[in-house]
C-alpha cells in the first residue's frame, strides 16, 4: 500500500513539473514579490522612449508580434547573429524594418539594476507593447507574465511564419489560425496599423499600379513620398500608414480601408469583398469594440507557446544568450 501511494505521488509530482515547463503563464502579479518595481520601471522607460519618438509605439507592438509568431513569445527576435544563431532580424519580413531593440535593452538594463536576473526579455517585450499602446492613447490590458527567454532563434522559421506585405486574405487567416488566433483577432491586431509608418519599397507597386484597388487621390498623395523608380534611398522613404491620425491609436485605419486607402496590400485585403469586410465595418463604426478586441487579441497573442518553469533562461542582456 505504501509503495503504491509513493508511486502515485511520484507520478503527480512528475506531471506537475512537466506542466510547469512550457506551461501556462501566471498573472500580471508574477513579479510582485521577486521584483515589485519591475512593471513601473519598464513603464517609465517605454513612456520616455515613445515621448521622444511617437513612431516607436508602433515599432514596439510590431516587435512583440514578430517575436510571438516565431516559436512563441520567447524574445528570440532580440538575439543577434552569432556562431550558433542565425538571427531572425535578418528574415525577409524583419530585415531593415523591425526596430526598437535599443528601447527594450534600455528597459532591461533599468530592471537589471534593481532585480538582477529576475525579469525576462520576453516579458519586457510583452509589457512594452502594452505600455507603448497606452502611451499613444490606446487601450490597456493585464499582461500575463512568467515567460522565459529562448536560447535559439530561427531565420527560416521567421520567413515561414510571418506574413508578407503582399499576403492574401486567405494566407493571413491561415497564418493566424496556426497560432491559435481567429480572423477577428487578425483584423483587430492589424488595427495596430492605425499608427506607424511603412517603407516606400513595400507599397510602391500598389500606388503606381493603375489596376490596383486604391483610391486615386490617395495614391497620388502617397507618390509624393515614394518615387516610381526604385533605389536604396527611395525604398527606405517612410509614409504614415494612417494619413489622417498617424500618431494616435484610433479606429481611423478601418475607415481608410473602406475608402480604399489601405497603404499595404495586406491591409486592403481585409476589406476587399471577403469574409472580414463585416469586421472592418463594425470596427469603423465602433472604436470601443475595436479597442476591446485589440486588447483581447494582444493577450491571446502573448499566450503563444511561452517558455515557463525551468525552460529557457533569463537573459542578462537581451541580444545574447547567457
Amino acid at each position: 500500500m505504501h509503495v503504491l501511494l509513493t508511486l502515485i505521488l511520484l507520478v503527480v509530482v512528475s506531471s506537475r513539473t512537466t506542466t510547469c515547463i512550457g506551461g501556462e503563464l501566471s498573472s500580471s502579479k508574477f513579479y510582485d514579490e521577486s521584483c515589485p518595481k519591475a512593471l513601473s520601471t519598464i513603464r517609465s522607460s517605454i513612456t520616455r522612449a515613445v515621448s521622444r519618438e511617437r513612431r516607436m509605439a508602433a515599432s514596439l507592438i510590431r516587435l512583440h508580434f514578430h517575436d510571438c509568431f516565431v516559436h512563441g513569445c520567447d524574445a528570440s527576435i532580440l538575439l543577434n547573429d552569432s556562431d550558433s544563431i542565425e538571427s531572425e532580424q535578418n528574415a525577409l519580413q524583419n530585415k531593415d524594418s523591425v526596430r526598437g531593440f535599443n528601447v527594450i535593452e534600455d528597459a532591461k538594463s533599468a530592471v537589471e539594476k534593481i532585480c538582477p536576473g529576475v525579469v525576462s526579455c520576453a516579458d519586457i517585450l510583452a509589457i512594452a507593447a502594452r505600455d507603448a499602446t497606452v502611451a499613444v492613447s490606446g487601450p490597456s490590458w493585464d499582461v500575463k507574465l512568467g515567460r522565459r527567454d529562448s536560447t535559439t532563434a530561427s531565420k527560416s522559421r521567421a520567413e515561414k511564419d510571418l506574413p508578407l506585405f503582399t499576403a492574401t486574405l486567405d494566407n493571413l487567416i491561415s497564418l493566424f489560425e496556426k497560432k491559435g488566433l481567429n480572423a477577428r483577432d487578425m483584423v483587430a491586431l492589424s488595427g495596430s496599423h492605425t499608427i506607424g509608418q511603412a517603407q516606400c519599397g513595400l507599397f510602391r507597386s500598389r500606388i503606381y499600379d493603375t489596376k490596383s484597388d486604391i483610391d486615386a487621390n490617395f495614391a497620388r498623395t502617397r507618390q509624393r513620398r515614394c518615387p516610381a523608380v526604385s533605389s536604396p534611398k527611395a525604398d527606405a522613404m517612410l509614409a504614415a500608414l494612417d494619413l489622417v491620425t498617424p500618431n494616435s491609436f484610433d479606429a481611423n485605419y478601418f475607415k481608410n480601408l473602406i475608402q480604399k486607402k489601405g497603404l499595404l496590400e495586406s491591409d486592403q485585403v481585409l476589406f476587399s469583398g471577403g469574409s472580414t469586410d463585416a469586421i472592418v465595418t463594425e470596427y469603423s463604426k465602433s472604436p470601443k469594440t475595436f479597442r476591446a478586441d485589440f486588447a483581447s487579441a494582444m493577450i491571446k497573442m502573448g499566450d503563444i507557446q511561452p517558455l515557463t518553469g525551468s525552460a529557457g533562461q533569463i537573459r542578462r542582456i537581451c541580444s545574447i544568450v547567457n
